[in-house]
């Protein structure tokens, strides 16, 4: 799913937009300081977000508090279950930051279907697009 979102934010449709990639345990504050818009993905464990987001969300919190207020973001979630705890979970944190969620999360639950991946794709697009045309 990640591979799929980036692939849609660095597709040709979109040109002027720098992305940066970083997996949970290597993120940090700079990187979420950096970004004008962004997303997280996590699979649900335990019907909760990913001990790896949860963590990098520890870890920028503080010193990102009233720094990235405004910037938008999206979510994407891989699902055993209903995704619900790990999406509120995340909205919860992020609502924190006062960061504008864009669009509904992408939620994939149960059995995992590749055609979904399209959407994944759709969701990096439309982000990257919102920044390239000043939308968000």
């Amino acid at each position: 799913m990640a591979e799929a979102v980036v692939a849609g934010a660095t597709s040709s449709a979109v040109d002027h937009v720098d992305v940066r990639v970083r997996v949970a345990l290597q993120a940090d504050a700079d990187d979420l300081l950096w970004a004008d818009a962004f997303i997280l993905g996590t699979p649900e464990n335990f019907g909760y977000m990913s001990g790896a987001m949860k963590y990098f969300l520890d870890r920028v919190y503080y010193s990102c508090e009233g720094k990235v207020g405004g910037r938008s973001f999206a979510l994407f979630v891989r699902a055993g279950n209903d995704g619900s705890g790990a999406i509120s979970s995340m909205r919860r944190i992020l609502s924190g930051l006062g960061v504008r969620e864009v669009q509904e999360p992408l939620l994939i639950a149960g059995e995992f279907d590749e055609r979904r991946l399209a959407d994944c794709e759709e969701l990096g697009q439309a982000l990257a697009a919102g920044l390239e045309a000043g939308v968000f």
